[in-house]
């Protein structure tokens, strides 16, 4: 029987293909197409991200929302850990970034929002600030920027973040920490923030 790829070596794909590209690649300083044999930035950080909405978008419709809502069969909790329950799709998409943060420095990801239940997913550089307020205003069209941070420079894209189940609208407008409780389905409820170091 053939082995499928695993999400995990994807990523890594992905990785490999993103360096080769950039070192091929001289994008213009606005972050969008360039003419060359490689692919952009903004190519690159479009396909992580369509690989990575997929993976949340199954977890929290066929995984949580079916699992907890219909058929009744366990809960999802931020606490999963100590309660025997499933994580939260954010938190399953924070554990992902972690674990690709120790395996390449290619690329990272990140979970911010306008409105967090934890803080610390608040928006902290202005080019986050910039990108949260533009897929907020105009949700199918992704903001890209660039900024140094320390002495290495970026292509950050920022991707809007979307209630794509009622499970995910629940669970934030319950929540005692929500800045937030008027959240709809397909709302805008933060967004995905990329960075790709531009070697």
């Amino acid at each position: 029987m053939k082995r499928l790829p695993t999400r995990q070596s994807l990523l890594h794909l992905a990785a490999a293909v993103l360096v080769a590209g950039l070192a091929a690649c001289d994008s213009k300083p606005s972050g969008g197409p360039a003419e060359s044999t490689g692919i952009s930035p903004s190519k690159m950080a479009d396909a992580l991200f369509a690989v990575m909405a997929a993976d949340r978008t199954v977890y929290s419709n066929q995984v949580v929302y079916r699992l907890q809502d219909v058929e009744e069969v366990i809960k999802a909790s931020e606490h999963w850990d100590n309660q025997k329950a499933l994580p939260l799709p954010a938190q399953m998409f924070r554990m992902s970034a972690g674990l690709v943060a120790k395996q390449t420095d290619a690329f990272s990801y990140a979970l911010l929002s306008k409105w967090p239940l934890n803080k610390e997913n608040a928006p902290k550089t202005e080019v986050e600030v910039a990108g949260l307020d533009s897929v907020a205003e105009n949700p199918s069209k992704p903001f890209y920027g660039r900024e140094t941070m320390g002495d290495v420079e970026y292509f950050t894209a920022v991707y809007a973040d979307v209630a794509v189940s009622p499970s995910c609208v629940t669970c934030h407008n319950a929540h005692e920490d929500s800045p937030r409780n008027d959240f709809k389905a397909g709302d805008v409820m933060g967004g995905v923030v990329i960075r790709i170091p531009l070697r």
